[in-house]
């Protein structure tokens, strides 16, 4: 008789998706965080969180410090805590209608990610995206980290929403991912009980 293996998720079914902590979430930099999947493979997985501003920075700022002259009229939202690896590696998630060939990376057909100073540029002289986070940092996993992770309880992936993603309210994206679920589990606990 042959014998059954069970079959593992294949290579990239985060990518795309949004993974949200779920509460009691053991590492307080990932509290209540939702974090869009940028990449995700065998090799590893790399995502941004787009609900944690960058306390005391936002893109104006940013990029008058980079020498980029803004124009008035082009809007000054906060700079977003990606994660806690490379903090000084900044990147712009932008809705899909914008591409730099040499730095665009699409995501899904929505969604993209650019890491060079032209995609600054561009939206700082009103050019850019319609849609755009700018994150400084990532969040990174090895090989079977992530998933580990999410057999352990400590994430949950859903599918994502530009309305959520690029969402202005920070503190609402990560009940609002939870409740594309269909439950509201905000009350649950990581902690084990014995009847």
């Amino acid at each position: 008789m042959a014998s059954i293996k069970p079959k593992r998720p294949a290579d990239g079914f985060l990518l795309g998706k949004l993974l949200v902590a779920l509460p009691g979430m053991p590492d307080p930099r990932f509290e209540k965080s939702v974090i869009f999947m940028c990449a995700h493979s065998s090799e590893g997985a790399m995502g941004l969180i787009v609900n944690k501003p960058f306390e005391g920075l936002t893109f104006r700022e940013m990029v008058e410090k980079l020498d980029i002259p803004v124009g008035d009229e082009v809007p000054d939202p906060p700079i977003l805590f990606g994660g806690p690896v490379g903090t000084g590696q900044g990147f712009v998630l932008h809705s899909s209608d914008y591409a730099n060939n040499e730095g665009t990376m699409p995501v899904t057909s929505e969604i993209s990610l650019t890491a060079t100073l032209d995609i600054l540029r561009a939206i700082a002289e009103g050019r850019g995206p319609r849609q755009a986070l700018f994150v400084l940092g990532y969040a990174g996993w090895g090989p079977g980290q992530l998933e580990g992770e999410l057999g352990s309880n400590g994430w949950i992936p859903c599918e994502s929403d530009q309305a959520i993603v690029f969402g202005p309210d920070c503190e609402a994206k990560w009940k609002a991912a939870l409740a594309t679920l269909g439950a509201d589990i905000t009350g649950l606990s990581s902690d084990a009980g014995r009847a």
